[in-house]
């Protein structure tokens, strides 16, 4: 067996942008990825989108030595890599401190403190998610730009919209088949798979799961499977927001309940008012600007809160009505649930269920009142606030947030922050080919 086939063990980490770090090991070493020694400088959970650890306002590298946490992998998550040399598997980890704590940066320990507070209430969360990405051609690096998979294409153009279009699934079935093929043998709920709006944009609906964590966990191996099925299909798979400016933006959607200790769902309405229902939805409206930042996580995130798209501009909620930031589905009987519409594709899933949840979490400690609701073909109820277009004024609602403090912690919130302002400030500070195109000219 040549080292390139040699099967091995990859342990990793979630970062601030849900990408993933960490380290590959011989599978004959794996041991040490068991007994808790595997380490990884605790800045590697501060990086920004570019990769800089910015110890100049974050003071968490080189200031300290640049130190070491300890990787300590949940064995839940313990999958094969189908991609890989026969054998090999991947398991992500929380980073600890050397004194056993969960560092305050693991976007896993953020959401794993938040869901003991359910837990000490008696209460359960299920959630599911569901999940829209594009699939485009690998000469984005050549053309700087995406483009739809040729097969989906007539003439250089899109074949127009591909809503729920069979005929788009057909087209890239063997990409599909390989990622359903992957999923199974990962062992992930994936349920249905659908063509959406975009050239080459496809949702992939993952069931529920009554453990917030591993329905995160499931999120984040599913865009790992779809970026490595299309490298093996000779494409590439994307999860911004908005890769197109004259295509459909991607989100990730939430379906949520809450289960007591004897399994009954304490958001059935039961045929009546759904008072504890419409309670959650006050809670997650309440803090819906304070947290549009975890949704909305990037510059290109804000792209797609665009009128008359199913990307919800209002703080707004309703029965079964899809352009609403938080819909309800269904208020009676054991499928009764809310569905948060808000986040996109480049959301970071961990730091998205912390913010739902924790906004959740209010209209079960209280009762509180959403307001009306939206109805079909009306305008939202007078005084409904708006979400935000602005990069800039979202990291500066988070930045101020008590609900965030609270949720997150303090030490995130201005970490997080921090990064993202930096982020905004440098998206603003760039003059795009737009500018000189309509402005140079006329100027």
């Amino acid at each position: 067996m040549t080292d390139a086939a040699e099967p091995h063990i990859e342990i990793l980490l979630v970062g601030m942008n849900g990408d993933l770090r960490g380290k590959r090991i011989p599978l004959a070493a794996q041991k040490k990825v068991w007994d808790g020694t595997v380490r990884l400088p605790t800045s590697t959970q501060s990086l920004d989108i570019w990769g800089y650890d910015n110890d100049e306002f974050t003071g968490l590298s080189m200031s300290l030595g640049d130190p070491d946490g300890l990787c300590i992998p949940d064995k839940r998550s313990l999958t094969p890599m189908p991609w890989g040399p026969e054998g090999s598997v991947q398991v992500l980890a929380t980073m600890h401190e050397f004194d056993g704590s969960p560092s305050f940066m693991d976007p896993r320990g953020i959401l794993a403190a938040l869901l003991k507070r359910f837990e000490e209430r008696g209460l359960t969360p299920v959630v599911a998610t569901e999940l829209e990405f594009y699939v485009i051609e690998d000469d984005w690096r050549e053309t700087g730009k995406p483009r739809p998979p040729a097969r989906l294409m007539y003439r250089d153009e899109p074949n127009g919209f591909q809503l729920y279009d069979m005929s788009a699934v057909d087209a890239l079935d063997d990409y599909l088949q390989t990622v359903r093929h992957w999923a199974q043998i990962q062992n992930l709920p994936a349920d249905a798979t659908t063509a959406e709006f975009g050239a080459g944009q496809f949702e992939i609906n993952l069931l529920h799961r009554a453990d917030a964590l591993a329905a995160a966990d499931d999120c984040i191996y599913l865009k790992r499977i779809a970026e490595r099925a299309a490298k093996k299909h000779g494409l590439k798979s994307t999860c911004m927001a908005k890769p197109y400016a004259d295509q459909a933006g991607s989100g990730l959607h939430v379906h949520a309940s809450i289960i007591d200790r004897d399994g009954n769902n304490v958001l059935d309405a039961k045929g009546g008012d759904p008072v504890r229902l419409k309670s959650v939805c006050a809670g997650m409206l309440k803090t819906m600007r304070d947290a549009q930042l975890i949704f909305a996580p990037l510059a290109n995130s804000y792209r797609r809160f665009q009128p008359d798209s199913f990307a919800p501009v209002d703080v707004d909620w309703g029965f079964g009505h899809r352009g609403t930031a938080v819909r309800i589905p269904d208020k009676d009987g054991p499928a009764a649930r809310i569905e948060h519409r808000v986040a996109g594709a480049d959301v970071n899933p961990y730091l998205l269920l912390t913010a739902i949840l924790g906004g959740m979490l209010l209209g079960l400690d209280d009762v509180l009142d959403p307001g009306l609701p939206t109805e079909p073909g009306k305008a939202p109820p007078a005084g409904t606030k708006r979400l935000t277009h602005d990069f800039l004024t979202a990291v500066e609602d988070f930045s101020a947030s008590p609900f965030i403090r609270d949720v997150f912690g303090e030490r995130y919130q201005k970490l997080y922050g921090d990064t993202k302002r930096k982020e905004a400030i440098t998206y603003l500070r760039t003059v795009s080919d737009f500018d000189y195109r309509t402005y140079l000219p006329r100027i």
